[in-house]
């Protein structure tokens, strides 16, 4: 089955992981932008990669590679940093999406505080916008954040999906379900474009799909785990197969077992 094309929804593809595993033993493999390639071939709209201050997975070379060799967009995602800004604007991704980063974090913890960083931000929107890059920020699904976006003039907002995509419990993933909702109906109406990210997996990325208003979905670790034991083009596949599936009309979406 698949979605109407005018109502198809995007998939990011994060190949941060991949670099973690080369980088734990050092040498070149495996090489994040081969799996760059094998995404691209399997269905992804677009690559996602995180260069981080302490380079702990992708580097600067990844970066020049990727650019050197995608075929489809690349979405750099980066702390608002002079050190960054620097290398966003030598490259000139297709965009970048701007993110909270701690030194001691595992990875990416919560949204960015577009609120109360306003200040900060507003010279780094400005000069990627200047140069032609779509900007992102990658904000909590809250009414707040999305109005300090709007203010800062991103013209995307990714709406960070962790604490959905973590919790066990049916009733809380109901009350945070109805908050991505909502925000991404917010988002809407303050003319933001709507992606989603962080945590998805097979069994929590339909209910996030179904949401008419969101245009992109950016998932990286579980499908960098999950080919691990199907492969990584398998893996993206059905994450593609399940996104197109959750924008069917509900008469002909499949039943869930």
């Amino acid at each position: 089955m698949s979605a109407n094309p005018a109502n198809r929804l995007r998939l990011g593809v994060n190949v941060d992981h991949v670099a973690t595993v080369r980088n734990a033993r050092g040498g070149v493999h495996p090489d994040p932008v081969r799996a760059a390639l094998t995404a691209a071939e399997a269905g992804a709209d677009g690559i996602t990669a995180h260069l981080r201050e302490d380079r702990r997975h992708i580097s600067d070379g990844d970066i020049a590679r990727l650019m050197a060799e995608l075929t489809v967009p690349l979405n750099l995602e980066m702390a608002a940093t002079e050190e960054m800004l620097s290398i966003a604007l030598r490259h000139k991704p297709h965009a970048v999406c701007l993110v909270p980063e701690k030194r001691q974090e595992r990875t990416t913890e919560g949204g960015l505080d577009a609120a109360g960083g306003h200040n900060h931000l507003v010279p780094y929107v400005a000069r990627l916008r200047d140069a032609g890059i779509r900007v992102s920020l990658f904000i909590e699904a809250e009414p707040r954040q999305l109005d300090a976006a709007h203010a800062l003039g991103a013209p995307v907002v990714e709406l960070h999906t962790g604490s959905f995509c973590e919790t066990r419990s049916g009733a809380t993933r109901k009350i945070l379900l109805e908050r991505i909702q909502r925000a991404a109906a917010f988002a809407d109406q303050l003319g933001l474009e709507c992606h989603a990210g962080h945590g998805i997996g097979f069994d929590t990325v339909a209910p996030i799909a179904a949401i008419p208003t969101i245009q992109e979905l950016n998932i990286g670790h579980f499908l960098v785990g999950e080919a691990i034991f199907i492969g990584f083009g398998a893996a993206i596949r059905m994450m593609r197969m399940l996104m197109d599936d959750a924008r069917l009309p509900p008469p002909m979406r499949p039943v869930q077992s």
